[in-house]
């Protein structure tokens, strides 16, 4: 009798277990069934109970129908959209009347849509203008063939000052990482149809200036970067003329401008006309971990681009997870459609010495392969996939709070849901006689929110100069799709052995490539432009950030996002050259003799009182105040006028929560010809301040035309930095990816065995 129960809750939960996937894994996706012209002499309504008499006819129920139906083209055309599943759709195109029915792709991306979503095209002017832009890259080298054309890649050098190789790097500028050729194609990659990720995302990819030529200076191999190649990459850059540089890289640390090699290339490049774009950093959401803080250079956050890539998790009892990951593997379409589930803690390989928490962690042999086998895994932490992947595993379901805003690629069938949902996948295993799940293949989302600074996307205010606002500014830096490296792992487990031609990764890597296109963009049409304008230009025509959506407000995105279509015609722009840094420099404590080396020439701090940065003709402007100090500046800056004759008007916005006054002198600034500069100051007043976070409020000048905003924060709140903030120094002078390590809560004894390359 208790066997024959059994069987009988056996077979309960195999018919229930087939009910729920007859119902969520055959779930409808959107398809678009086109039906022709309006059907002449019927009105609008008509054709849309056309509709509903299709879908009612396939689907049982109007009802049914009604719930389907997404979208109904009755004005233009004719036609519908509707969630449907692939059997439904062949029954719905070979009704009478259908001239065709397809599945909802992605059509018309530019770079993941990171382009067009800057409302950014490809007609602004003819390509001879970008033919004379060459924007050099520092990274790990290029995939010619993925440059589409002979004179794309003009050239490529390599640098290995350790003469330290892996057996998978290539000593040559060949890409093995794939990284530099995801960037190179996002700053001025050729137009490609039907780029795609294994078919997520496709679309036409395309750089920010697709006939600009591209320089390749590989500095980075499979163990990161030194800086004495990162050095002569740009001694060469320079020396070859290139006109941007892109540096996708970032110091371990916070360093003096002269002991880091980007900020002492950067300055060299600024000296010779050349505008450096470089990555802000993966350290964020920590305060004070932004990188690359020079103020001559631009420094770049990463934000969202209005696409996510959703990938759902079923179980057996019917609950669905939305997770994100990049997952293209269809383990539903084999006629299995669950699998068991089990917790990683409850299979751990006490053989191997791992017990339940090491299990949970899912880290390559903590987990036992006899009980992984056949089955999906859930995970309590965000790891590569390796160790399910190893043990015969056919998913994993993983979970974690660094994984909130961006979605990853792994080796097998994963999906990375809430710490939330990641309780609930828990008990159900817990409680269940038989638990199961699937993972289903990735789906794209639109983000409404977008464009929100990245949780990773590292923070100011600026560790060495705190008068000088970084980052500069934010662009797409989440989930780009761009060229790759066909022999590079396509997903975070290095042993990944796929072969792909495009890539879907994200960091403030992908966003510095971004800004370099931009910049490469405003340099193709004013070539006789100052790298000091270039970067005026894009900073004072950003896309304003919505302060309600970032708590960290400027220090999370700078001036803020980037706006490239603008910024060839900013109306006013913040020229400043090699004197200006130097004096800055004078003021920030260097002295003659260091600033002579550097520079060259017979430059002195006589005369220049050591003090606060605020004259520097930047197009922000930051306060930094000690606790008890009472808020008293004076800002000074000049504009040069670079379009026609025009007054421009000011005005002062404050944030709610300011407790300063802002005042210009002059208000209004007349311009009679273009070149004229013209020169005001912003005083701003208010009481002793302690422990104040960022207050912000923005000077914009407008003419009718252009708008030349200006931000303006205040605070004197700096949290401890969690690499020691304030020492200027660091026994770690070495460079590696801006792609670090997320945060996981576990131990520091599995520190090496976290992700090495989660982000870009």
């Amino acid at each position: 009798m208790a066997k024959a129960g059994s069987h009988l809750v056996l077979l309960y939960y195999f018919l229930l277990s087939a009910l729920i996937l007859s119902c969520q894994c055959q779930e409808g996706k959107v398809h678009i069934v086109y039906l022709g012209d309006l059907p002449h002499g019927r009105g609008q309504a008509s054709v849309v109970s056309g509709h509903y008499a299709i879908l009612t006819n396939v689907l049982g129920s109007a009802s049914l129908a009604k719930q389907s139906l997404v979208h109904s083209y009755h004005r233009s055309f004719n036609g519908f959209a509707a969630k449907l599943t692939p059997e439904e759709a062949a029954r719905v195109s070979k009704m009478d009347g259908v001239a065709s029915v397809f599945p909802n792709r992605i059509f018309n991306l530019q770079t993941t849509r990171s382009w067009n979503f800057m409302d950014f095209g490809t007609d602004k002017f003819g390509p001879a203008q970008e033919e004379d832009v060459i924007v050099a890259l520092l990274d790990t080298g290029i995939w010619p063939e993925n440059m589409e054309g002979n004179m794309k890649l003009i050239g490529a050098r390599y640098y290995n000052s350790e003469k330290i190789y892996d057996k998978s790097d290539i000593k040559s500028p060949r890409d093995t990482i794939g990284h530099g050729t995801h960037t190179s194609s996002t700053a001025a990659g050729r137009k490609i149809e039907g780029a795609s990720y294994l078919g997520l995302a496709e679309g036409v990819a395309r750089g920010g200036v697709p006939n600009a030529r591209i320089a390749m200076y590989k500095v980075c191999w499979s163990y990161g970067c030194f800086a004495a190649d990162i050095l002569k990459a740009f001694d060469d850059a320079i020396a070859d003329g290139v006109d941007i540089i892109s540096v996708s890289l970032g110091a371990t640390g916070v360093l003096d401008y002269f002991q880091e090699p980007i900020a002492i290339g950067s300055f060299h490049a600024m000296k010779h006309g050349i505008l450096t774009s470089n990555a802000a950093g993966n350290s964020g959401p920590n305060p004070v971990s932004v990188s690359n803080y020079s103020p001559w250079s631009l420094t770049v956050a990463a934000s969202t681009i209005d696409r996510k890539f959703i990938t759902q998790v079923v179980l057996g009892n019917g609950q669905v997870f939305n997770g994100l990951a990049i997952n293209n593997f269809n383990i539903t379409g084999n006629g299995t459609y669950t699998y068991p589930l089990i917790w990683g803690g409850d299979v751990a390989n006490y053989t191997g010495g791992y017990g339940p928490l090491y299990g949970s962690y899912c880290l390559p042999g903590a987990v036992n392969s006899e009980k992984v086998k056949g089955k999906i895994v859930f995970c309590s932490a965000l790891v590569d996939g390796s160790g399910i992947l190893l043990a015969d595993g056919v998913g994993a379901i993983l979970t974690d709070y660094a994984s909130s805003d961006v979605a990853f690629n792994f080796p097998l069938p994963t999906s990375a849901i809430s710490p939330e949902d990641g309780v609930k996948v828990l008990d159900y295993i817990k409680n269940t006689v038989n638990p199961l799940a699937t993972i289903l293949v990735a789906d794209t989302f639109k983000d409404v929110s977008a464009p929100l600074v990245a949780s990773f996307s590292s923070r100011g205010p600026n560790p060495i100069s705190p008068d000088i606002l970084k980052p500069d500014v934010t662009a797409p830096g989440v989930d780009i799709l761009a060229a790759w490296s066909p022999i590079a792992p396509p997903s975070v487990y290095t042993g990944d052995k796929r072969s792909l031609y495009y890539n879907v990764i994200s960091g403030t890597s992908m966003a510095t490539p971004h800004a370099s296109g931009a910049a490469a963009y405003v340099k193709a049409a004013h070539p006789d432009w100052s790298p000091a304008a270039i970067k005026s230009a894009l900073m004072t025509t950003s896309f304003s950030m919505d302060p309600r959506q970032q708590a960290d407000l400027e220090f999370a995105y700078g001036a803020g996002h980037i706006n490239p279509a603008g910024a060839i015609n900013p109306g006013l722009i913040f020229e400043a050259d090699e004197e200006d840094y130097v004096n800055f420099l004078c003021k920030q404590g260097y002295n003659s003799t260091t600033l002579k080396l550097v520079t060259g020439d017979n430059n002195t701090c006589t005369g220049i009182v050591p003090g606060r940065g605020w004259d520097l003709n930047y197009p922000t402007m930051a306060l930094f105040l000690e606790d008890g100090q009472e808020i008293n500046a004076v800002f000074t800056r000049t504009v040069t006028n670079v379009g026609k004759p025009s007054t421009y008007h000011s005005f002062v916005y404050l944030s709610q929560s300011t407790i300063f006054e802002v005042t210009l002198e002059p208000s209004t600034l007349l311009f009679s010809s273009a070149g004229e500069k013209k020169s005001f100051t912003v005083k701003v007043t208010g009481p002793k301040i302690t422990q104040q976070p960022i207050m912000s409020g923005a000077v914009v000048w407008e003419d009718g035309v252009h708008e030349v905003k200006m931000p303006l924060v205040v605070y004197n709140y700096i949290p401890r930095a969690p690499y020691g903030l304030g020492d200027h120094q660091s026994t770690d002078s070495s460079a590696k990816l801006s792609g670090g390590k997320p945060n996981f809560p576990i131990s520091s004894k599995l520190q090496k065995s976290r992700i090495n390359a989660l982000r870009g």
